[in-house]
């Protein structure tokens, strides 16, 4: 594994994490009017572009969940994580703080909800937020193993599909909890929302499921890729490898079992 220079990481991720909340929540607050269409575009294309840009520098996080699926796949050290996030963490905030500084220069602005994560309201509730965010952060963290170096997606396509990605989620996610899958861009459009809305209140599960969504992406990233548990930080859970163990071997027989049938 390649060692990055940590501090150019560190600049990368703040940048890109800025330009996403720039770009994502930024449209929705300053163009409203170009609608759900809209604003899943700007969070894919904001993506796609520093992926480009800074993806040879960090490899373009800019999303502490990717991270730690990252992280925990021994993609990228703990050095090069700690870095990512408090990139990800300063960006996130530095690129909100810009957004209201433009969107305060309207005489009718009023903060609201500022594009910060809710369930309640007219969002979906708790329990279906809790599924988006763990199954739809895990599809994205599965795109971006995908993407990697030794991943399935050829050599310079990656930023495209993930930016693609990224479009979807918040295509399906939007209605239900106003998207998140990224804790960054949560916290950073939590703190500048207004505190009637709830939006602080809720932000822990904006933190801590799109983090469980990004262990669960690495495991869907085993059963489909080649790579196996002791080649990532699971291995060091007691109990994993031997629950991995049975899992294949009644894989194997359920297999076994249909060949015979289909013979």
């Amino acid at each position: 594994m390649a060692t990055p220079n940590h501090g150019r990481v560190l600049a990368a991720e703040l940048f890109g994490t800025a330009i996403l909340v720039i770009g994502g929540p930024g449209t929705a607050i300053l163009a409203p009017q170009v609608g759900l269409l809209g604003i899943s575009l700007a969070f894919g294309l904001s993506l796609l572009v520093m992926a480009y840009v800074i993806g040879p520098v960090s490899g373009c996080h800019i999303n502490p969940a990717v991270t730690l699926g990252l992280l925990v796949s021994r993609k990228i050290s703990r050095a090069h994580a700690a870095f990512a996030v408090i990139g990800q963490l300063v960006g996130g905030i530095a690129g909100a703080a810009i957004v209201f500084g433009v969107a305060n220069g309207r005489d009718e602005f009023e903060r609201g909800q500022f594009a910060a994560n809710l369930w309640s309201g007219h969002y979906a509730g708790l329990g279906a937020a809790i599924v988006v965010e763990v199954v739809l952060t895990a599809l994205l963290v599965v795109v971006v193993l995908a993407a990697s170096p030794g991943g399935r997606i050829p050599h310079g396509m990656g930023g495209l599909v993930v930016g693609l990605t990224l479009t979807l989620v918040h295509l399906i996610s939007i209605p239900v909890d106003n998207t998140s899958v990224n804790p960054a861009r949560s916290l950073a459009t939590a703190l500048f929302a207004d505190p009637d809305t709830g939006a602080l209140e809720q932000l822990w599960a904006f933190l801590v499921f799109p983090l469980v969504g990004a262990v669960v992406g690495v495991i869907i990233w085993l059963v489909i890729d080649d790579a196996t548990v002791e080649d990532t930080m699971l291995a060091e859970i007691p109990g994993v490898t031997e629950a991995r163990d049975v899992l294949d071997h009644v894989g194997d027989e359920a297999v076994d079992a249909v060949e015979d049938a289909v013979d």
